[in-house]
């Protein structure tokens, strides 16, 4: 494959796992973030763009350093699971998660949202290695 060719590979890809992956994210979580921007809600906009800068940041690693297609998939359903593993992990800090970001309670959005980024930070460097 040449260079425009295998560019274009990879940036499909990863633009198919970032959308395909913030969907399966969306159906997991138990309100619908959509939803709740179009309506205003500031919370879920906080928690929805920081879990996708976090697993953009994932994903975009893996375009860098994987071995070839199959690999940058790998990663990024690994890269989606640690997302949901950090949305499990503030709704258990926070039991009150779902009804804090369905009423709008920005802080609740910026934890989930900052946890999120936190997570595709570490995620991003450990995939450098």
């Amino acid at each position: 494959m040449g260079g425009l060719a295998l560019y274009a590979a990879y940036l499909i890809v990863a633009l198919l796992l970032v959308g395909v992956g913030l969907v399966v994210y969306s159906f997991v979580t138990p309100y619908n973030e959509l939803r709740l921007i179009r309506e205003g809600n500031n919370a879920a906009a906080c928690s929805l763009s920081g879990t996708a800068i976090g697993f953009a940041l994932a994903v975009a690693s893996a375009t860098a350093h994987s071995v070839g297609l199959l690999d940058l998939v790998m990663w990024g359903v690994i890269g989606l699971v640690s997302q949901l593993v950090v949305f499990f992990a503030v709704s258990a800090l926070l039991p009150g998660l779902r009804q804090g970001i369905e009423t709008g309670k920005t802080s609740y959005g910026l934890l989930l949202g900052g946890s999120s980024i936190a997570m595709g930070i570490l995620n991003a460097g450990s995939l450098t290695t």
